[in-house]
């Protein structure tokens, strides 16, 4: 069964995939690879959604079923990429920040302050000032890693409230494709990965 490495590897083969389609020369052939592709997602998002109405006719047993997969981190993301995620950023980054409290805890960090913004995601951390700097850039890190589960399609993010410079590391969609930036970066989120890529095919 596969997990979220699995499914990270899998939107970074796609990304390369479509990368690819536009060096095609000929604008029929890159049109019709735009095609089936987008028609590919029309299909799946159809029947995830279907899926999940089915789901929800089972009132509140179902509820809690499609809560439950909203809250697992691969079928989380899948939901996010098709625009079927049962809650919003705000509520994602705010419990996925909440379960990594004790985590942020132990590094003297504590999360003051989170802004939603659209897909723009502001966090305020406050922390202990006799930590080292390594400490710092530990919860720079950590908190960058548990935003962009809960919010692979942000568009940016900013961490303040540390002194040190921001890390070279990752944010956002590349969450899904192991990679790391800055905590002020843009970024593709993954449906737009997806779409948008196509579109400038």
């Amino acid at each position: 069964m596969k997990d979220q490495n699995d499914f990270q590897q899998e939107v970074r083969n796609i990304g390369q995939r479509l990368s690819e389609l536009e060096t095609l020369a000929d604008p029929a052939l890159r049109s019709s690879a735009r095609e089936l592709v987008q028609s590919l997602m029309d299909l799946h998002g159809a029947v995830l959604e279907r899926m999940l109405q089915i789901t929800f006719e089972f009132g509140e047993t179902g509820a809690r079923i499609i809560d439950d997969l909203g809250q697992d981190p691969l079928v989380s993301s899948l939901l996010v990429l098709y625009g079927l995620h049962p809650d919003d950023m705000q509520t994602r980054v705010e419990r996925k920040l909440a379960q990594g409290q004790s985590r942020l805890f132990k590094m003297g960090a504590e999360v003051t302050g989170i802004v939603v913004n659209n897909t723009a995601i502001r966090v305020q951390l406050s922390i202990d000032r006799h930590s080292c700097g390594s400490t710092a850039q530990n919860v720079r890190l950590s908190v960058e890693e548990l935003v962009c589960e809960a919010a692979p399609d942000l568009t940016s993010l900013v961490v303040e409230g540390l002194d040190e410079p921001p890390a070279s590391g990752f944010v956002a969609i590349e969450a899904l494709t192991g990679s790391r930036q800055s905590t002020a970066v843009d970024v593709q989120s993954v449906s737009t990965m997806a779409a948008g890529a196509m579109d400038s095919i």
